[in-house]
């Protein structure tokens, strides 16, 4: 029997809309290679996260309700304001550090109550105002001017906030998820040993996604979805 012969590629890959008509797909791919560019710094972005997921693992849900909204802030806060410094090229000693991490911390307190209820209307409020820990180190802001920042940039184009960071969550939980299995049971590691290291790998893709979707929405303040689309379509009518 024949095998069967596939088309070859004539050439380069087409380059990558730019961020004001960047699909969440892109969100995703972008941010995997921004990941490989940058992997020893995302396995410090994914540090935090990691040791807050093995101290979590095996507790009950009134223990980590009980952990969640205050060590879950700091954790959350110190990798994602690494995430937004490093795809920002912002030094760690800069002074746009602080704003950023009472910002974050103040954006992350309603949502474990958020979450309790589902994860959607925890990731609804990350997608309004959680671009302003990016907004501060990017642009040197102070709390208040980044907390409005974020709600302005979020707002932008708030469909594909939210739709991105659904989807970075989808794709990092359900990773982790089997990474974490996979893990536990490779040469006998333990389950709190196997969230860690699947949390420090994996959980850097949601944060340094979170960091390049604050390009995204700064692209399209200002625009409508009318104007967005024109200039998706431009280039393919050009073309023709």
């Amino acid at each position: 029997m024949a095998r069967p012969r596939y088309p070859k590629s004539t050439g380069p890959l087409p380059p990558p809309l730019p961020p004001i008509t960047r699909t969440v797909g892109q969100l995703v791919a972008e941010t995997v290679k921004t990941y490989g560019e940058h992997w020893q710094a995302g396995l410090v972005i994914g540090l935090p996260a990691a040791v807050l997921s093995a101290a979590a693992t095996g507790f009950s849900r009134a223990q980590t309700l009980a952990i969640v909204p205050f060590a879950g802030g700091v954790a959350t806060t110190a990798s994602y304001v690494i995430a937004s410094a490093v795809v920002g090229g912002v030094s760690l000693r800069s002074r746009r550090v602080v704003p950023a991490a009472v910002a974050g911390v103040l954006v992350y307190l309603p949502f474990p109550f958020l979450a309790a209820l589902f994860v959607l209307p925890g990731l609804a409020w990350f997608a309004l105002v959680g671009l302003a820990v990016p907004a501060a180190v990017r642009e040197d802001l102070g709390v208040r001017a980044a907390l409005r920042r974020g709600v302005e940039l979020g707002r932008a184009d708030y469909v594909h906030a939210l739709f991105g960071l659904v989807t970075l969550t989808l794709v990092v939980f359900l990773t982790q998820i089997a990474a974490a299995l996979l893990l536990q049971g490779f040469a006998d590691n333990s389950e709190r040993a196997a969230a860690f290291l699947a949390g420090l790998v994996l959980s850097p893709v949601l944060f340094i996604g979170a960091a390049l979707l604050y390009v995204d929405q700064a692209a399209r303040v200002g625009t409508t979805r009318a104007e967005r689309l024109a200039v998706r379509v431009a280039p393919h009518d050009s073309a023709q």
